[in-house]
């Protein structure tokens, strides 16, 4: 019985070692060509009103209050939501950067289901009659984020509602 409870706790602490060894910082990213000009694109993304249309999160819980606050849109702009669904959980977004018609930077804070403060990105590149749409998170990863990142692959479980947002914004925009 010993035996076990040591080889389980070498186990353990053989884990917690690894997390540790994990990088301090992460990003997620996927891209898209859009066939519209950058202005019809960035319009979509800078106007938060906008994000029920194309957002994947929006959809993640009809019965999750939202605020919006601040500005109309661009920098100032402020999308406070609150879900009991865990998966919408409870956060804020705030515009602080918008350079028309090229880049949109928000500051984005989770509270729940876990507490994270990540940048977000959208980055409009004009490439003839296409756009192309760099959605993009980073920010730091706290300890207990490496140790779930050993169970839970965060690029694909993030870029998988990456890549939806991005097919539903090409739908909208290329009407």
């Amino acid at each position: 019985m010993t035996e076990a409870i040591v080889i389980i706790v070498a186990l353990f602490a053989a884990l917690l070692i690894y997390a540790a060894t994990k990088p301090d910082l992460f990003r997620v990213w996927r891209s898209a060509n859009i066939k519209a000009p950058p202005d019809r694109i960035f319009s979509l993304i800078n106007d938060f009103h906008n994000w029920d249309a194309w957002s994947p999160y929006e959809k993640m819980d009809p019965a999750m209050k939202r605020n919006l606050s601040g500005t109309s849109r661009g920098k100032g702009a402020v999308y406070e939501w609150e879900s009991n669904n865990s998966k919408a959980g409870i956060g804020r977004m705030e515009i602080v950067e918008s350079s028309p018609p090229s880049r949109i930077a928000i500051q984005l804070d989770l509270t729940k289901p876990f507490e994270g403060h990540n940048i977000v990105e959208f980055t409009l590149e004009a490439n003839g009659d296409e756009t192309n749409v760099i959605w993009d998170m980073h920010g730091t990863d706290p300890y207990i984020g490496k140790i779930m990142g050993i169970f839970c692959n965060r690029d694909n479980m993030v870029g998988k509602d990456f890549e939806e947002g991005l097919v539903n914004l090409k739908a909208i925009a290329e009407r």
